[in-house]
């Protein structure tokens, strides 16, 4: 089989990734430090335990603020860092929300207790009924526990999507309350007007950016593109391939590689947002996502009619060849986690190498489509079928199908307990961390 030509790497002096996380981690540092000069400029007072609940609870607004960044879906960070690592950040500093609100609640009644003589339940109540803010602020803290508890493995395993992100657009509820309180009560928000137009700007940015990435940018682009579907196409008995055109598709930011959230706006249907990946690169043209039957909701996609308009929230992800740091590719695909490694074979440059994983070769889903691609760009396509146990993508087999790994970047995709074990196999086989790529396709949660 013939190969085409290496070019050479792509610059590797800065990565994107690199560039977007530490931009956020300064401007995480930065606005921390502004915080405590601040706080300082208020005035410390003679009562340690409020003082440090004060801070705390500073400090909670700033993680708060911050929190909502991380899920405002700006495509800036969207395409350097991917959804699914910053769904999981906001996952982690929610926790850090709810310990320092807590210690802010806490360090403050016992605080305030010290100098009335009352007993904390009594100085909570007292400061409820007399002090203004103090209620919204409680009643808060009560949503970002609910929605904190919800959050939690064990309950998120147990409720359905949209059950989940319906309480937890309660957060947006508890931000405006909180914030409310801090106008009201908040020490250091009062001291000064450079605090004052700090913490505005902290707040306006932060719901300014939710706005823009969750609500106006979709709108913008579906009113621009005005999707609907073109094509149903069965590719097996539990796999589809759904086509999607609209206006000047060549304007859509899209790349091989990233995913949608695709709504269907059928009856019944409207309402549901399901995440699926493009299976062919943007061609400027028309759209493809191919899905296998999970479900109802995927099943249904079947009798979907040509003509059915469609709402798309993305594009999404950072799965795509702007992270590559080496000439050549490997691409390693399980099932149906085929689709986005699909469209990244027909868009990398380069000599690929595919290793497709299936349990039968009935399971392979566009693989006559893939073999034409493989020949058409000069890689290797390896079907590699059998059960899941022995490891067919061992450290040993990788490194005979391919001895050069460790020369490549390696994108993998595929069900979460293979995708796990060859991540896995790659750090055994000490392919630097920065060439391997993967991503989690699913909604934020």
């Amino acid at each position: 089989m013939t190969t085409l030509q290496s070019r050479p790497a792509p610059p590797t002096a800065i990565r994107p990734r690199v560039v977007a996380r530490t931009g956020l981690y300064a401007l995480l540092a930065a606005n921390a430090v502004i915080v405590a000069v601040l706080f300082a400029d208020a005035g410390f007072g003679s009562n340690a335990l409020i003082l440090i609940g004060r801070l705390a609870g500073l400090y909670g607004a700033l993680v708060m603020a911050f929190q909502l960044l991380l899920v405002a879906r700006l495509p800036w960070l969207d395409r350097r860092i991917g959804m699914d690592r910053l769904t999981s950040w906001h996952r982690w500093t929610g926790f850090t929300v709810l310990w320092t609100l807590l210690a802010h609640l806490v360090f403050i009644t016992f605080g305030y207790a010290q100098l009335s003589s009352l007993d904390p339940v009594d100085q909570l109540v007292d400061l409820a009924e007399t002090t203004e803010g103090v209620l919204r602020a409680i009643v808060a803290f009560a949503l970002i526990v609910t929605v904190g508890a919800v959050s939690a493995r064990w309950a998120r395993r147990r409720l359905a999507y949209e059950t989940w992100h319906f309480i937890h657009l309660y957060t947006y509820l508890a931000v405006l309350l909180a914030f409310s309180h801090q106008v009201a009560a908040g020490t250091t928000f009062t001291a000064s007007t450079a605090a004052r137009a700090y913490w505005y700007t902290v707040w306006g940015t932060a719901l300014g950016a939710v706005l823009v990435g969750r609500l106006v940018l979709p709108l913008w682009r579906n009113l621009r593109h005005r999707l609907r579907v073109t094509a149903v196409v069965a590719e097996s008995d539990t796999v589809v391939s759904v086509y999607v055109t609209g206006r000047d598709l060549d304007r859509l930011p899209a790349a091989a590689g990233q995913f949608f959230l695709w709504r269907f706006l059928t009856p019944g249907r409207w309402w549901q947002a399901n995440p699926f990946s493009l299976s062919a690169a943007p061609d400027g043209r028309q759209l493809r996502l191919t899905v296998k039957t999970a479900g109802e909701g995927t099943a249904a996609l079947r009798r979907i009619e040509p003509g059915t308009r469609v709402f798309a929230e993305g594009p999404y992800g950072a799965f795509t060849t702007l992270h590559r740091t080496r000439p050549d590719s490997l691409l390693i695909a399980g099932g149906v986690g085929i689709t986005p490694i699909r469209a990244l074979l027909e868009d990398i440059e380069g000599h690929a190498v595919l290793l497709y994983r299936v349990t039968a070769e009935r399971d392979a889903v566009l693989y006559e489509e893939l073999s034409e691609l493989a020949a058409a760009k000069g890689a290797q396509l390896h079907l590699i079928t059998g059960p899941a146990d022995p490891d067919l993508l061992a450290p040993r087999e990788l490194a005979r199908l391919v001895p050069d790994i460790g020369d490549r970047d390696v994108f993998v995709c595929g069900p979460p307990g293979m995708t796990a074990a060859v991540l896995r196999h790659l750090r055994d086989m000490g392919v630097p961390k920065r060439q391997i790529h993967f991503e989690r396709f699913s909604l934020a949660g």
